[in-house]
């Protein structure tokens, strides 16, 4: 595809995924490239992806970053999971945990022991043998390696964007304030040759990374990439996002809270909370989403509503030519399962795995899109579950997703748990069988079998197993200080600006 040595990176859009890609290549790649980051003030960004999962703070110990640091810069608080309302059925709660449910065996994964005890009577759920949860609804946290305590971040997207724009403009990356009116491509090749400002500016580089947001202004606008729609199996296309006064201490998870055409996210933060509601606006005027969400929050109002539109599914190739597109240039999966910024993260991972140092390679290309194609497929499957598994007959959409098509990689998947309970995870599938079985019987789909080798314990011994771990988890949190005294003593943020 090209020979030509690549040594200028071009970072088109600021946001999440702009500023973690010139902190990563500038901090890892940075001696041997030349970076600069095209952003607008006159261009916002959407800023509400403010819930992650645990892998971001191995990209920030990656790069150095003090987690103390971080979390007072971005007002950020502890997560250990997601609690789910309403999903499976009208009433219902469960906690979607990170970390490890129970103990495996080498043979199969706890729940199948679960799975046993369940047909003998036993009437805990799979998640009350979670560690997460049981420090969650208590509200309690502090670092704990020793138990295998995993945690995530709820953050002020917009603040991290700052923050990392310190850390990549300390480590030598150029900011260019200014709108792209034009972008020129090589007559035969295709391949981008340089952008325009407003201001008559021309900027060449040899590598160009979109990060413009769905506008994706170079891999969809000059490359005509094409994009491949999934709102057939993810129909919800709007959301309506408002930011309120704190009521209380920060709970440490994330609520989604299922409605009539969609779901409503609460994420605490130490100095504000984040609300939004996502739904299908075939079922949803945009007004009767907005009076929704406003009648199920709590606390004053800081921001007006919001609306967001989008539509999910995934650019054909997300490295195309000397172009590669992260974070909603590359696609859109909706924040049900805090991906957004994972996504980002794992496609600059990918980047820096493959990055055509010696010139574009077609076969690399592939690689990276390939990896991403799966990636987003995977996440995909996970999303629909979701909403494909439920009782709820209680309103059009409900029964829209109840009774739709689902991919066949799903449907696979479900078949193989509903018959004796197994999952197995694949190449590049960021969810392992913990995620998968939580949600499963969270919203009342249970296997009708299980591994033989749970056999092996008798019923005393099985019950004696499961009590054990119920009160080891019990004891263990017991010993944790609450989440805000936590947070008081490790990462407190000063007063909001």
């Amino acid at each position: 595809m090209s020979s030509k040595n690549i040594r200028k990176v071009i970072i088109v859009g600021g946001g999440t995924a702009g500023w973690m890609a010139a902190a990563a290549l500038s901090k890892l790649l940075g001696k041997n490239l030349d970076i600069s980051l095209i952003e607008s003030d006159q261009i916002g960004t959407v800023g509400v992806g403010e819930a992650t999962i645990p892998l971001l703070s191995a990209f920030h110990q990656l790069l150095g970053i003090k987690e103390p640091d971080f979390m007072r810069a971005t007002q950020a608080t502890f997560k250990l999971g997601i609690q789910f309302e309403n999903w499976g059925a009208l009433g219902d709660k469960y906690i979607h945990g990170f970390g490890i449910i129970g103990q495996d065996c080498w043979a199969c994964s706890f729940h199948h022991f679960w799975a046993k005890s369940r047909q003998q009577g036993n009437k805990a759920t799979l998640v009350d043998y979670s560690l997460h949860k049981h420090a969650a609804k208590a509200d309690k946290f502090k670092l704990d390696l020793e138990h295998g305590l995993a945690y995530a971040y709820h953050l002020d997207a917009t603040r991290y964007a700052k923050f990392l724009r310190q850390f990549s403009e300390q480590h030598g990356v150029k900011r260019i304030e200014g709108k792209i009116v034009d972008v020129a491509t090589d007559a035969d090749s295709g391949t981008i040759e340089s952008v325009t400002l407003e201001s008559g500016q021309a900027i060449s580089g040899d590598l160009y990374i979109d990060c413009s947001g769905f506008r994706a202004l170079l891999i969809e606008g000059a490359l005509k990439t094409g994009y491949e729609d999934w709102t057939h199996w993810l129909p919800c296309d709007r959301a309506c996002a408002v930011q309120t006064k704190s009521v209380g201490p920060p709970i440490p998870y994330t609520r989604s809270i299922a409605h009539e055409a969609g779901w409503q996210w609460r994420i605490p933060l130490q100095h504000r909370v984040g609300n939004g509601l996502v739904y299908c606006s075939e079922y949803l005027s945009d007004e009767d989403a907005k009076q929704t969400l406003l009648d199920n929050i709590e606390g004053d109002m800081i921001t007006e509503p919001r609306l967001i539109r989008f539509r999910t599914g995934r650019r054909v190739k997300q490295w195309n030519k000397n172009c590669v597109s992260l974070g909603l240039a590359s696609g859109f999966l909706e924040p049900l399962e805090s991906t957004s910024i994972h996504l980002v993260q794992s496609g600059i991972i990918r980047l820096m795995q493959l990055f055509p140092t010696s010139g574009i390679n077609p076969v690399e290309v592939d690689e990276y899109n390939t990896q991403s194609r799966l990636e987003f497929e995977y996440v995909r499957d996970f999303i629909i579950l979701h909403y494909h598994v439920t009782e709820r007959d209680d309103s059009p959409f409900w029964n829209y997703c109840r009774t739709m098509n689902i991919p066949e990689s799903l449907s696979r998947r479900l078949d193989l748990f509903r018959s004796n309970g197994r999952i197995f995870r694949e190449n590049f599938e960021l969810f392992f069988d913990g995620s998968w079985s939580q949600v499963m019987t969270g919203q009342r789909f249970m296997p009708d079998g299980y591994h033989p080798i749970v056999d092996l314990m008798s019923a005393d011994e099985l019950r004696n197993f499961l009590n054990n771990i119920a009160a080891e988890n019990v004891k263990t949190v017991s010993t944790y200080p609450s989440h805000q005294e936590f947070i008081d003593s490790y990462c407190k943020a000063a007063s909001p600006d």
